[in-house]
């Protein structure tokens, strides 16, 4: 991801991009929804098909193995949602960027750097909010809901037009800082990697090795300090407790370990969606340029 002029040049490449890593991932984004939100995966819940080969797996296991099995409940609904969210986010922040750089030049480079991606991040979460909390609930493995329509309708009739968006504070709280830090520390590897000699013979794969070191290091850096904030938004989904009340009865069941709760599946589930759709995003554009 090169900046605002090739955000306005190749947008399909963001939304490609972002597509082929939320088809990728979803996998890893249910283990991770199953760990942080508490499930449990026991043998009543598992759907006859797949008994033999989850039966006999750790409890603690449990959850990734099942992460990867069918029925793939809300998957369709959760992809398209990550598909249009991180393509939104990320060119939205880096058009955004050229924006403010060409016309407000004196604004401080932290002020430009930082508003696209909060502005962005803020949108989307507060959109996409009923379908990330229609496709948490519907994860959970003693649930008998089957689709995301389903999930809407249950917690629509339950909490009401509220309840839709509850969660969203968290949300926000996990969203914002996650992409932000991915952007700044996108943008600093951007600036402290060396550039690649675009006459060498091995232009190419330097230029793709240089975008995975830099979209590795943003990914893991925005999973690692947002891990609370998704441990928090989820169990505010499982309980319907306000934010301060499920801190509260986080801390009175776990301690301070709640904030490490899922802490390992988050870091697959977070780190290596984003890394692969920064990864994508160049290498399509890098494509895209070449023809």
């Amino acid at each position: 991801m090169g900046g605002g002029a090739l955000a306005r040049d190749h947008p399909y490449c963001y939304l490609s991009a972002s597509s082929l890593s939320a088809m990728i991932n979803y996998p890893l984004w249910r283990a991770s929804a199953i760990g942080q939100s508490g499930f449990t995966v026991a043998n009543v819940n598992i759907p006859i098909t797949i008994r033999p080969f989850i039966e006999n797996v750790p409890v603690a296991a449990r959850g990734y193995v099942h992460a990867f099995c069918p029925p793939y409940k809300g998957m369709v609904a959760t992809i398209l949602g990550m598909t249009w969210a991180r393509a939104a986010i990320f060119w939205g922040s880096d058009y955004g960027k050229e924006v403010l750089e060409n016309k407000f030049p004196n604004l401080p480079s932290s002020v430009i750097t930082l508003t696209p991606p909060l502005v962005t991040s803020i949108f989307v979460q507060c959109v996409n909010q009923p379908v990330v909390r229609a496709s948490i609930t519907l994860q959970n493995p003693e649930s008998n809901m089957k689709n995301i329509r389903e999930s809407i309708s249950f917690i629509y009739s339950n909490y009401g037009l509220r309840g839709l968006w509850h969660g969203t504070s968290a949300g926000i709280l996990k969203t914002v800082p996650k992409y932000c830090t991915a952007i700044i520390v996108k943008d600093y590897m951007e600036g402290v990697l060396p550039q690649v000699d675009p006459d060498s013979s091995s232009a190419k794969t330097g230029q793709l090795i240089r975008s995975a070191l830099k979209s590795a290091t943003a990914g893991v850096a925005g999973a690692v300090l947002t891990n609370p904030c998704d441990v928090i938004r989820n169990e505010m989904f499982k309980t319907n407790l306000s934010l301060m009340d499920t801190v509260q009865k986080l801390k009175s069941e776990l301690g301070f370990k709640f904030l490490f709760r899922g802490m390992f599946k988050n870091l697959v589930a977070v780190s290596i969606p984003v890394a692969s759709t920064l990864f994508f995003t160049d290498a399509f554009i890098q494509l895209s340029k070449e023809h």
